[in-house]
């Protein structure tokens, strides 16, 4: 007979499921959308400009819901939040994509998982079964191993600024996962936005375009998606999950991204995807369910 707390801890880890998953949904379109947006906008001016509307709309949020400021204990953690996921992850991925293709970054997107897991034991405090980091390892190795030996286009600058921006973002995500389980996941990506701006805006202002007549429909539309989808939407919905349902092991939820986005830069951007990206992709989810199991 299952308790009163064990029935509302599966109701917790169930609604973290959910909410991370909503949370990948969103992500997957982030890289193809970049893509789109960096054919006709400097990356630092993306980077920049994305982040600066996303901390208007959440400034406004922060207001209307009357939110206090938070505590001094959180500015750090949320700088080191902001740091991952507001500039390292979207500024790297927007250099990166000036030399590779969407489809074959977005296979990198598979390395998430374990770098969110390993900071979620340095920073989040868990301990997950040894079980589980083998098949965090599994997943990890075949998105590493295709990447490495690959033929797709792509060039070893490209490779290395994906490299360094899944580890960083892998630190933002647990930063602002475990400071959501006390500050609430919208809040935590709205003020971590809120605290980049003062930086953002003016950068954004510097490296404004000469002209903006020759930025083409799609390139628009990404650099919206990226703006308020990738950059605040997507983290309502992540952060939640991660607080809830442990951020290991949601994390693992990450190795479903580059199978969507796959899908989505060959529907979008008709950009080739290949028989072993599919593959690739398709090895790494499996490992889902085996990571999942022995996460707790």
């Amino acid at each position: 007979m299952v308790s009163g707390k064990q029935e509302r801890r599966m109701k917790s880890t169930t609604s973290g499921w959910i909410n991370g998953f909503l949370g990948i949904t969103i992500f997957a379109g982030s890289l193809p959308a970049t893509r789109a947006a960096v054919s006709d906008l400097n990356p630092t001016f993306l980077t920049c400009a994305r982040a600066s509307v996303a901390a208007l709309l959440a400034a406004i949020l922060l207001i209307a819901l009357r939110q206090r400021l938070p505590g001094r204990e959180t500015v750090l953690p949320l700088l080191v939040t902001a740091l991952g996921v507001v500039v390292g992850f979207p500024l790297l991925t927007s250099l990166a994509l000036q030399h590779v293709s969407s489809a074959h970054s977005i296979v990198f997107i598979g390395l998430l998982p374990l770098c969110t897991a390993i900071f979620a034991v340095l920073r989040g405090g868990e301990r997950p079964r040894p079980a589980f980091w083998l098949f965090s390892l599994a997943g990890s190795t075949v998105v590493a191993g295709y990447a490495l030996f690959s033929e797709t286009s792509g060039s070893s600058i490209g490779d290395l600024y994906m490299l360094v921006s899944v580890i960083v973002c892998g630190l933002g995500y647990a930063e602002g996962a475990r400071l959501s389980r006390s500050l609430g996941g919208w809040q935590v990506i709205s003020w971590a936005l809120v605290l980049s701006l003062p930086v953002m805006l003016p950068l954004a202002l510097l490296t404004l375009p000469v002209s903006f007549s020759k930025v083409s429909t799609p390139a628009w539309i990404g650099f919206a998606y990226v703006s308020v989808f990738s950059m605040l939407i997507g983290f309502i919905f992540w952060y939640r999950g991660l607080a809830l349902g442990g951020i290991a092991a949601v994390g693992q939820l990450q190795l479903f991204q580059p199978f969507m986005a796959l899908g989505l830069a060959a529907l979008l951007l008709h950009e080739t995807v290949s028989w072993m990206m599919l593959a690739v992709s398709l090895a790494a989810v499996l490992c889902v369910a085996g990571a999942k199991k022995f996460a707790g």
